[in-house]
């Protein structure tokens, strides 16, 4: 099964030779590195930009305003922050145009911990990439999930983010992505660069299929009947193994990967709180003003005489970063514990 990477690879492949994405770009996304986590390696429309993230931003709108698809990247999210006025215009272009232009770019960038990268290389941009309206807001927990949401991204006429969780571009996925070939030795051999010199190498792309998941529809990826708990990222895989441990208490959770935060599926969040009556949202962004807030508002206001127990959310601590140490960075965010001893609390709670 190919890894997260990989996924992304065949996709931005996939989006050259059949959706005309003529431009993916960012630092060291062209040859010979192919992008940090590897994830744009050997692509015939990557190129790399100097290190300059409102370069990359600006560059991407300007390509954008003139009708063609492009996928942009910023190299960790902890360096996006100084574009934040740049892709407030880029989200307001079709708006404030009435219509005249649309804006067909995908900006990638990995999110989250996980990979013990310290202050500059741990943020999350979650909740922020919530705060720029005309943006569609995407973020993959599976390869599979990662493929088809970056191909409906790249179709999307409106601007799209991409978040790639930095802990999951390694992980494999168990569903085969459309067109990929059973054999993992045969897959890596086809489309990964070989250590060391790599200039006259060439990949051998599978014949990849068209697979898209729809912006803004969510995936209840366990049934449950006494708590909800809704995730996103690479948070979505402790929450499900948590549940499976849970079973064994006797305590159902349901879990829900909301993949898109926006447009966000709130008939899956609503319709899974009307059953169980209670509801967890977990993610790893800071917890003051986290954009679960807003989901636990909602839920609050439209489904309060529905509710056993308020609404609870587990995030990351509100710290101006995170420690290189394994266990500062295990005190920052939430872990398998701690989530565990909030799903057993919420199942406790009696109206």
């Amino acid at each position: 099964m190919a890894n997260m990477a990989q996924a992304i690879r065949m996709a931005l492949h996939y989006g050259e030779e059949n959706l005309q994405v003529k431009d993916i770009f960012g630092q060291d996304v062209g040859a010979p590195l192919g992008g940090v986590f590897t994830a744009t390696q050997g692509l015939k429309t990557a190129w790399n930009t100097p290190l300059d993230e409102r370069g990359i931003i600006g560059m991407a709108t300007g390509i954008a305003m003139t009708g063609e698809r492009c996928v942009a990247e910023i190299q960790f999210c902890d360096y996006i922050f100084n574009t934040i006025d740049l892709l407030k215009i880029a989200g307001n272009t079709n708006w404030v145009s009435n219509g005249n232009y649309t804006m067909p770019m995908v900006v990638m960038t990995p999110v989250g911990a996980g990979i013990r990268g310290s202050v500059y290389h741990s943020h999350s941009f979650d909740s922020w990439a919530t705060r720029l309206p005309g943006w569609k807001v995407v973020i993959p927990s599976t390869p599979l999930d990662a493929y088809g949401l970056l191909l409906a991204a790249i179709e999307d006429p409106n601007p799209v983010l991409f978040l790639k969780p930095k802990a999951l571009l390694r992980v494999k996925g168990e569903e085969l992505i459309p067109g990929e070939p059973s054999d993992e030795k045969d897959l890596k051999s086809r489309i990964d660069a070989p250590i060391g010199e790599r200039t006259k190498w060439k990949p051998k792309w599978p014949k990849m299929e068209h697979f898209t998941i729809p912006i803004g529809k969510a995936k209840t990826i366990r049934e449950g009947e006494h708590v909800t708990v809704v995730s996103w990222g690479r948070h979505v895989l402790l929450c499900a193994k948590i549940a499976a441990e849970l079973e064994a208490q006797g305590i159902s959770v349901e879990v829900i990967d909301l993949r898109s935060l926006y447009p966000y599926d709130w008939s899956a969040i609503r319709d899974s709180v009307r059953k169980t009556r209670k509801v967890l949202f977990v993610n790893e962004d800071t917890e003051v003003t986290n954009f679960a807030e807003h989901l636990a508002y909602r839920t609050t206001k439209e489904l309060f005489y529905e509710l056993d127990a308020p609404p609870q959310v587990m995030a990351g601590k509100n710290l101006p970063g995170i420690g290189l140490h394994p266990n500062l960075e295990d005190a920052s965010v939430p872990q398998t514990h701690e989530i565990k001893a909030a799903i057993e609390a919420l199942a406790a709670e009696k109206p």
